[in-house]
Order: C-alpha cells, then structure tokens, then sequence
C-alpha cells in the first residue's frame, strides 16, 4: 500500500509558522469504503514508526479524522498538547463519531471544524469546537464575514485555508482571522516589486562551487573573502558559542576547513536574503532546503538523469527563486551559471529534470494523483518518495536549527 504524508505551514497573525496540517493517502486504487478502512492503519503504522517531534518541527499538528478513526480512539497516539483533531461533516452525520468528539474535548485535545454551514448540527457542536476552519479559495465569498462574525460570538479561534493567491491573504488579514494555510506559502509575498541586487552579488557564484561534485575549498574561499557581508557572517558564526573553539578564527578558508563544506552549503541560501519582515522569506527557505535535499535524494533513484546529483539539489534550492526575488523566475535564471538541462528544470519543461521538480511540487501539494504520474514517468514507486520526503524533513529541520540557533546547541544535543 502506497501511503503517503505531508506537512503544510500554518501561520499566526504574524505570519510565522505555529503549526502544521499534516495531510496523508492511505492507498490508491482504492473504493471509498476501503481507504477509509485503510485509513486508520495508514496512520497508525505511520505514526508510529514516525519521530512525531522531528517530522512536526516541535510544532503542533492540525489532522483530519473521519469518523472511524474517531471511534477507534486512533488521536489517542499523539499527545493531547500537541494534536487539533480536525473534524468534517460526515463526523456530525454519526451519532458515535460525534460523541468521540466530545470525549476528545474531555481529554484536552482542541478540536477543529472544517466546512462550517449555517444548519442546525453545525451550530449544535459549536460548544465542543475550539477553531473554525474557513476557505478563502473564493476570498470574496459574501458568507465568510458571517461565517466569522458567527464564530467570533462563539468566542472560536478562525484559520483561514485555500489562501492560495496574495488577495486571498490579503482578505484573511483584513478579517483579523488567528490563522492561514494554503497550497503554497510562497503566494502570500506580493510579487510587484522586482529585486534585482542578489543577482549582482557573488552568492550564486558561491552556491555553484559549494555544490560541485568535488569543490574547491580555495575557490569558495575566493569567493566569500570577495563578499564583506558573507565574510563578517561567517566569521561571526564560527566564533560563536555553537562551535566553542579555544582559538579565534581569523580566516576565511580556516572557516570553511573547520565548519565543513556540507554545513556552508546549507548556510549560504539562508544568509542571502533578508528574512527580517515577517518570517515568510525564512519559511520559502526552510522549504529550498527540502526541496533540494529530495530533489537530490530522489536524483540517486532515477536512471538516465542528465544532471549530476549535486545539480539536482540546486534544482530544489534555486526553485523558489522567483518568489524570493519577487519576480518572475525566467528572468531570475538568466544570469545564474548553471547548465541548459538544469534550467528546464527549474522551469518544469518536459524533460526529465522538469519532472522531477514537478514530481517534489506536486508532493507538497499533497495532489496525490499528480505524484503517482509523475513518479512512474521517472520509474519511481510512491513509496521511495513518501519515505525520502520524511527523511528529508527531519534532516532539514536539524540542519535548520542548528544555522538559525546556532548558540543553543552543544554537541551532546545531535
């Protein structure tokens, strides 16, 4: 069976991640009656082989149940402080599906409703729900203020899903709602205003040589001691508590020789944009990690791929170029040192590498069916995918938290 997992952003009001929806497939090919029967296994044996806490980034997990997985107290895995049980309308069609619910609520775990109706067993659970999940995929549907204002009176917290467009995020802000998910975070930065300076910089010149195949640590060297800015960050960053060295680093390349060419590798994409405005540039490069680290992982399993290895985890890096750099991304590729092979990939043609961008978009998505087409066109089965994506996540998230907190870790933390 081909089950498959997703994790989604959720943002607060400040736009920084609080949580994740995690989003899963019990199996394909399958009536409605069997993937609900598959469903609890699904979870179950997932979850359970699964480190909750390095998957979930120590954040909390907003799930979906449908009423079986209810009834067989499969929530009852996750911890109560951590797990918003996300119920839907067929919970409220069964009478022990619903009462679940309210055993649920007895436990402290907070639950969520998606799909609000004004109908009587909408409003007839209301005192069990905690969040009322709204879809904003048409913002400009004249219910959703009511459907806010109703559950404002009900004193219910209000996250706002389908913000897949900028005006959808817009419309969300203007209703004040607790939280925001969508398809893509990358859709709620506005892409008006070109940025053309990090084109004019040494940073892509850097991140070509990091990821050859056999760098050259001179070369790097090179580089960054041409750079003011890279040069005073690294330095800064290897003379931090993190690395607890005796002796002050005072160059370059003893920088790069002690820290090590795979951690530059991660560190250099996170330095090179700002990330001080509202969090949602470092979540677009928290997400170029992933996608590069499966673009690369997954690259090792497919034949006859035209680009190296090292060039397919540029492939997921360079991929949210256009949303970083606000514009659009033909234009942010132009003057980027990279084969032709690599760039119809970043701009998912019909090749290969296209596929293979799109295949990791697609998982992200959670658009299952899209995944399994493009996962066969590269002789992949949906099961390598599902298992390299979540050992992609947690490597990243460690990797993550070691280049944004470096000072809090020691070496007994790894």
């Amino acid at each position: 069976m081909d089950s498959c997992i997703v994790r989604q952003p959720i943002l607060n009001r400040e736009r920084q991640i609080v949580a994740y929806e995690v989003m899963y497939q019990a199996g394909s090919h399958l009536t409605s009656e069997q993937l609900e029967a598959n469903a609890a296994n699904a979870i179950h044996d997932f979850f359970m082989e699964l480190d909750q806490t390095q998957f979930l980034g120590y954040k909390d997990a907003f799930l979906t149940f449908p009423p079986n997985l209810l009834i067989e107290q499969i929530p009852s895995v996750f911890s109560n402080e951590k797990l918003v049980i996300q119920i839907e309308d067929s919970t409220l069609v069964n009478p022990m599906a619903k009462k679940a619910v309210y055993e649920y609520k007895k436990q402290g775990y907070r639950i969520a409703l998606i799909g609000f109706e004004f109908s009587p067993r909408f409003l007839g659970i209301l005192d069990a729900v905690d969040i009322i999940k709204v879809d904003f995929k048409v913002p400009d549907n004249p219910l959703i203020p009511n459907i806010i204002n109703i559950a404002r009176q009900f004193k219910k917290k209000i996250a706002a899903y389908n913000i897949n467009t900028y005006n959808a995020a817009q419309k969300a802000t203007e209703l004040n709602v607790d939280y925001m998910q969508g398809q893509n975070i990358a859709d709620l930065v506005p892409s008006k205003i070109y940025h053309m300076d990090h084109l004019k910089s040494n940073f892509f010149q850097l991140m070509v040589a990091v990821t050859k195949d056999e760098p050259n640590i001179d070369e790097i060297a090179g580089i960054i001691s041409k750079d003011v800015t890279l040069s005073y960050r690294l330095m800064k960053m290897i003379n931090s508590a993190y690395f607890a060295l005796k002796n002050r680093v005072t160059s370059v390349k003893q920088a790069l020789t002690i820290w090590g060419l795979a951690q530059i590798k991660q560190w250099i994409y996170l330095l090179s944009f700002d990330h001080e405005d509202n969090g949602i540039s470092m979540e677009l490069i928290r997400i170029s990690f992933l996608r590069a680290s499966l673009c690369e992982m997954l690259s090792k399993m497919v034949k006859n791929l035209p680009i190296t290895h090292s060039e397919a985890y540029l492939l997921g890096m360079f991929s949210t170029l256009g949303d970083l750099m606000q514009m659009p991304i033909e234009n942010s590729l132009e003057q980027l040192p990279i084969s032709e092979e690599l760039k119809k990939g970043l701009l998912c043609q019909d090749t290969i590498c296209g596929s293979l961008l799109r295949l990791v978009l697609e998982y992200e998505k959670a658009n299952w069916g899209k995944v399994r087409q493009e996962a066969e066109s590269l002789g992949l089965e949906v099961d390598q995918v599902s298992k390299s994506y979540v050992e992609c996540t947690e490597d990243v998230d460690k990797i993550w938290n070691k280049i944004t907190h470096p000072g809090t870790f020691t070496e007994d933390s790894e």
